[in-house]
């Protein structure tokens, strides 16, 4: 499989420069950046900071005067451009960076033309925009549990009600409704030994949960979060070319032990004496 050649797109005026390393670090997991771009008023002030971000990462800049107070005519030259670059022809994907619901069209019309669209935000960013996008990265939680660094396995309650919180609607992820899916896709692809690869869950959850994303629960991968659920048990094979892959199922139910099976075939000795003293 071939590098998808991708566009990075970046609204200056919506995210902040601390980021940059884990936006580029996230779309190099998709493919090659062909284009980067940021968009924003260099004149204000406010965005000084961008500065040796963008020449030390070769993010070209481009000048987006505030024609009127209040109003966002950044969005626009993102949009416009993303336009000019889908028909260019040139590009397998997007990277949309932006918590602004405004995009949500762009994605949905990009995704309308066969190319991938990644969308990347804070959690505040409101689920629209995040189901319009084939992904969506959270990146102050990525930032977040990448600084920590702490154990594999680990409460976040913090960063999962973040994550819900950005989603804002009834679809919002949570460990206990990915828990739910999981058991559901276990038996819809269950081939009668109840184990499937960890594999196509993970592509699964993705295509039903655009923001899924291990880390937002504390997890490196999807195997630790897999096994990180009591419910669930993870198995490692090796296949004869000697690569492993990883198999998940339900945890099967403890099956009764024999005495409390014998007990419950057998009265009592005290109700057998009371059942011959009726007679």
């Amino acid at each position: 499989m071939h590098d998808l050649k991708l566009a990075i797109l970046i609204d200056a005026d919506n995210i902040s420069p601390k980021y940059v390393k884990v936006i580029l670090d996230e779309a190099a997991s998709f493919g090659v950046a062909t284009c980067k771009r940021i968009y924003g008023d260099w004149s204000d002030v406010r965005l000084k900071s961008w500065k040796d971000v963008l020449l030390n990462n070769s993010i070209i800049p481009i000048q987006q005067y505030s024609y009127t107070t209040g109003k966002n005519a950044t969005d626009s030259a993102m949009i416009i451009d993303a336009m000019d670059l889908l028909y260019g022809g040139n590009l397998d994907g997007f990277c949309i960076v932006s918590s602004d619901s405004d995009f949500t069209r762009l994605a949905a019309r990009l995704r309308e033309e066969g190319k991938m669209v990644i969308g990347m935000g804070e959690s505040k960013a409101l689920g629209p925009f995040v189901k319009a996008c084939d992904q969506f990265k959270y990146l102050d939680l990525i930032l977040e549990h990448g600084e920590e660094n702490e154990p594999e396995v680990q409460p976040v309650s913090e960063s999962e009600a973040a994550a819900a919180a950005g989603a804002n609607d009834d679809t919002a992820i949570n460990r206990d409704s990915i828990g739910r899916l999981i058991h559901g896709m276990i038996e819809e692809m269950d081939d009668g030994t109840g184990w499937v690869r960890t594999s196509r869950i993970g592509d699964q959850l993705i295509k039903r949960y655009p923001d899924f994303d291990v880390r937002n629960f504390g997890s490196k991968s999807l195997n630790k979060f897999l096994t990180s659920m009591p419910e669930l048990e993870v198995e490692e094979r090796i296949l004869a070319n000697g690569n492993p892959i990883q198999f998940v199922r339900v945890r099967p139910a403890p099956k009764p032990s024999r005495k409390t099976t014998a007990r419950k075939g057998m009265a009592h000795p005290a109700a057998k004496k009371r059942s011959a003293r009726k007679k």
